[in-house]
C-alpha cells in the first residue's frame, strides 16, 4: 500500500507527480530543484545558495513524513555544470554529519527553471 506524502512547506509538483511516496518501509521524494516553496520562484544565484534550498525542501519532505536526514539511504543528485562538484559537496554535507547516504551524481544538460541542480532521495522508516 502507499501513501502520498504532500505539505505546503516544499515546493508544490508543476507536473503529474507526488511531492513524496511512502510504501513498504520506505520514502521516496521526487527530485527538489531550488524553488522556495513561499514564492514558486528558484532561489539563490551560486550552487551554495540553490544546494541549501533544495536540502531545506527535502527536509520539509522528510518532516511531513515523520523522518529526518539520517533516514536517507540513497540520493541521486542531477548537477548542471560538474565543476560545481566541490561547492555542492562542501553544502550537501552539513546535512549528513555523521553517515552520508550511497549516492549518484550526474552532470546533466538542463534542469527546469534553469536550476543549478536536483536531488532526489530515497529513505528508510
Amino acid at each position: 500500500m502507499k501513501k502520498v506524502i504532500s505539505t505546503s512547506n516544499a515546493p508544490a509538483a508543476i507536473g503529474p507527480y507526488s511531492q513524496a511516496i511512502e510504501t513498504d518501509g520506505y520514502v521516496f521524494t521526487s527530485g527538489q530543484i531550488p524553488i522556495n516553496p513561499t514564492t514558486g520562484e528558484v532561489e539563490g544565484k551560486t550552487i551554495e545558495e540553490q544546494t541549501e534550498q533544495v536540502m531545506k525542501n527535502i527536509g520539509a519532505l522528510l518532516e511531513a513524513s515523520g523522518l529526518t536526514f539520517a533516514n536517507v539511504v540513497k540520493t541521486t543528485c542531477f548537477l548542471a555544470d560538474l565543476n560545481d562538484f566541490a561547492a555542492f559537496n562542501a553544502v550537501y554535507a552539513k546535512y549528513f554529519p555523521n553517515e552520508a547516504p550511497a549516492r549518484s551524481c550526474f552532470a546533466v544538460a538542463g534542469l527546469p527553471k534553469g536550476a543549478k541542480l536536483e536531488v532526489e532521495t530515497i529513505c528508510a522508516k
